[in-house]
């Protein structure tokens, strides 16, 4: 596992653990025990990257994470998310509230879960239209100053908000949704450049569909798992990204790697502050994800997949769109 730097300071795995689908939204939670055996795992292969939120579960993730990171402490970096309530329980449509005192009273809750003193790089989940992102920041630093957390950012954030954050409380990083499929968030990377905060790719393999391990007869149980509603599964689909997943395979044959590799690879190797964080519930997957930090991709092998995508037929996919 290589490694790199988030904003100024906060060092990490160069592929981070995205502990969500442990407990939500992939399906029935998985097996408690195995879950935290697997994260031990993790730390073995060399991920210190670790990222949750209060909202995963709701709270059942930060505590799988707190009980599986406890003796590990000192080796891992712990990210968390505030600012999302769910209007009923984890099936409900989210709800943005980043009032001062519900984040005072969420950073409790998560170093209480997570078992830990400071958070090392806490994010606002969403953006809360009644509250100024500046107010936020100004919390954040309060936050600092007290030793309660010691990096900050912002998930589904746009440049005029990061711009407008930065200036209250410098920014390590932001959290979009970036992949193959949705690759919008680019337009954001002059600004991240320029003002020195990371970026970090959540469904970097667009919910698990570039690994190329799904076809037309994949299941997926409805109310539970996101994937049975989310376009790119569907067989409509499956016919329109049969182009995309022949480019991805072609690839990872002439790179000796797999398409996920592949996938995860073409992101880190654009800029050196990318970090993604696939998720799984499978020792093999992690020790594949992590096989993509050492991954080579020349910029113009870079440069024509990105052609490549420009040119070819998607389906839609969820939560983001192509660019």
């Amino acid at each position: 596992m290589k490694y790199r730097v988030l904003g100024k300071n906060l060092k990490v795995s160069s592929v981070g653990l995205g502990c969500m689908g442990m407990s939500h939204a992939y399906g029935a939670p998985a097996n408690k025990t195995e879950m935290i055996e697997l994260i031990a795992q993790a730390v073995d292969i060399g991920y210190t990257f670790f990222d949750t939120a209060e909202c995963y579960g709701p709270y059942e993730n930060e505590e799988l994470v707190g009980e599986a990171l406890k003796s590990f402490r000192n080796k891992v970096v712990l990210a968390t998310k505030f600012g999302v309530r769910l209007e009923n329980g984890s099936t409900g449509a989210p709800i943005p509230d980043a009032r001062p005192e519900v984040i005072r009273k969420s950073v409790e809750g998560s170093l209480r879960r997570l078992q830990t003193d400071h958070i090392d790089l806490y994010y606002q989940h969403r953006l809360d239209s009644k509250v100024p992102v500046e107010e936020v920041a100004g919390v954040m630093q309060d936050l600092m100053d007290e030793g309660k957390i010691t990096h900050w950012g912002i998930s589904e954030a746009m440049e005029d908000t990061i711009r407008r954050a930065h200036k209250v409380c410098s920014l390590t990083a932001i959290e979009n949704r970036y992949s193959m499929m949705a690759r919008s968030y680019e337009e954001l990377f002059p600004v991240l450049e320029e003002l020195g905060i990371g970026f970090v790719p959540f469904s970097p393999m667009a919910n698990g569909f570039l690994t190329g391990k799904y076809d037309k007869s994949s299941k997926f149980e409805k109310g539970i798992d996101y994937r049975s509603e989310m376009p790119q599964f569907t067989a409509e689909g499956m016919d329109k990204n049969r182009e995309l997943l022949e480019l991805l395979q072609a690839t990872a044959e002439a790179k000796n790697a797999t398409q996920a590799q592949i996938s995860l690879a073409w992101m880190i190797c654009k800029k050196p502050w990318i970090v993604p964080i696939p998720g799984t519930r499978k020792l093999n997957r992690l020790l594949e994800n992590a096989g993509a930090s050492d991954l080579e991709l020349t910029q113009d092998e870079v440069r024509k997949l990105d052609e490549a995508l420009n040119n070819m037929e998607m389906s839609e996919v969820f939560g983001g769109h192509k660019k």
